[in-house]
């Protein structure tokens, strides 16, 4: 019996925040070298999304290390703005609805966008917990993150199941015990869930 629910953010309940098409058009809107922005933001991703560089450091060193004739707000803004809701996010709401499982966030992402996304999209009404990698220090697929997981909520593995858009993420859920679901479109995702006994509740 599944008693936890470990979801992904980006590509399960929202768009990817700050993924390549985004900062692709980025450098679209703004008019800057994307090939030089991408090296240094490749170079410091890791501390990034890790919480041990934070966005005014990022924004130093990947677009701000040269004058531009647009304003640090203004980037940050666009930034923020890229996040969107799924229509899978519906399905994992249905299951906090339902009331039956601990819900909880277990994602890779940066302190600043993971805070306005969680604030933006009212994901503390549906989230008890928010495992996120610039809280733990540690990202997907590392097989630590999921053990930090397990230790924080005190759920067995057998008794968990984690969403992911991503097959190497889902495949390392399951390499510690976790069922994993990799979310493909809403009818795929609604049908697995209701396959490991997961109630869903839609208003």
């Amino acid at each position: 019996m599944i008693s936890t629910i470990f979801s992904d953010v980006g590509g399960v309940l929202l768009s990817n925040g700050w993924d390549y098409p985004a900062r692709r058009l980025a450098s679209d809107k703004f008019g800057y070298n994307s090939d030089e922005s991408e090296q240094r933001h490749t170079a410091l991703v890791d501390d990034f999304e890790t919480g041990r560089v934070g966005l005014d450091r990022y924004l130093d060193e990947v677009i701000f290390d040269r004058p531009r004739s647009f304003t640090r707000e203004q980037f940050r803004d666009f930034m923020f703005a890229q996040s969107k809701p799924l229509p899978t996010m519906d399905i994992v709401v249905g299951a906090a609805r339902a009331g039956s499982c601990l819900m909880c966030t277990l994602n890779n992402e940066s302190l600043a966008l993971n805070q306005h996304r969680i604030s933006t999209f009212g994901l503390r009404r549906y989230f008890t917990c928010f495992l996120s990698s610039c809280f733990l220090g540690v990202k997907k697929p590392d097989a630590a993150i999921f053990r930090i997981a397990l230790q924080v909520t005190q759920r067995p593995a057998e008794q968990c199941l984690f969403i992911d858009d991503r097959a190497s993420n889902v495949e390392a859920a399951r390499q510690m015990g976790i069922k994993g679901v990799q979310c493909l479109n809403t009818e795929q995702l609604r049908a697995e869930l209701e396959k490991n006994g997961i109630a869903l509740k839609f208003v």
